[in-house]
């Protein structure tokens, strides 16, 4: 097993691509700490971990947290409590993330603000409280990003605008703790069923019709499912990418190709 008694924090991990992420870690012998800003989404998520995997060495499989990312108190306390109980973190996956699908004249500063909030200060106030931790485990961090930054999306500026900062920000990084031991990369995927995505297909005008153009943007002919995103985080976050560092991985079934 590539994780066995390693300790690993899934932000968003009550659902979509972070749930089935805890999922697979624990299948691997993972302790998960399934920090949501979902409390109750986030407990469900974490008891079903319990119930399917037993205790390691006293402890549990996994931890619920409810944790709002864009908070600094909400994620010291979250690092904190991760290591009063398991003693360490092994790796960090950075997947809590909001959505704003509008065209850049109708998002207000509201709008703007709350998903830079989550999106990009989310991703730094967690490697920022997390990175003394991982030193001394020599572990890593992945990231969520998602194609839109690395080829942009129509009448989705503002947040394809955030997944190229998380993009950016991974290479630094990936720059700066090399020295430690500590790899940072980014996974991009493009469609992936998904709660965010159902919800980005009920703010189109024509949802029946957003739903065809996104199998059609895809030359394997659908989204992802969440279980294929998150094996590119697995391996990402394991030994078999152990010189693997500052990457943004597409995980887009094609769909960045054509031309």
């Amino acid at each position: 097993m590539r994780f066995k008694e390693k300790v690993v924090l899934v932000t968003g991990g009550g659902s979509g691509i972070g749930e089935v992420s805890a999922q697979l870690f624990a299948a691997e012998g993972a302790h998960v700490i399934v920090a949501d800003r979902n409390g109750a989404e986030g407990q469900r998520s974490a008891d079903e971990l319990c119930k399917r995997y037993p205790a390691l060495k006293g402890l549990p499989r996994a931890v619920a947290m409810e944790t709002d990312v864009s908070r600094e108190t909400d994620v010291e306390v979250l690092l904190a409590q991760t290591v009063q109980l398991y003693g360490k973190l092994d790796v960090l996956f950075n997947n809590a993330a909001v959505i704003c699908s509008r065209p850049l004249e109708e998002i207000d500063e509201r709008m703007f603000d709350q998903l830079y909030a989550v999106n990009v200060k989310g991703v730094y106030l967690m490697i920022k409280h997390a990175i003394p931790h991982l030193r001394r485990s020599k572990g890593s961090v992945v990231n969520m990003s998602s194609l839109n930054g690395l080829v942009g999306q129509r009448q989705n500026p503002i947040y394809a605008a955030s997944k190229g900062a998380v993009i950016a920000l991974t290479k630094s990084l990936a720059l700066d703790y090399a020295q430690d031991g500590v790899r940072v990369n980014c996974v991009c995927p493009a469609g992936v069923m998904t709660p965010l995505l159902d919800e980005w297909t009920r703010q189109q005008p024509n949802p029946a019709e957003a739903v065809q153009s996104l199998n059609a943007m895809h030359p394997l002919g659908r989204p992802a499912t969440s279980e294929e995103v998150a094996q590119a985080v697995l391996f990402l976050a394991s030994e078999q990418a152990a010189f693997i560092t500052g990457v943004a991985l597409p995980v887009e079934g094609g769909a960045s190709l054509g031309y």
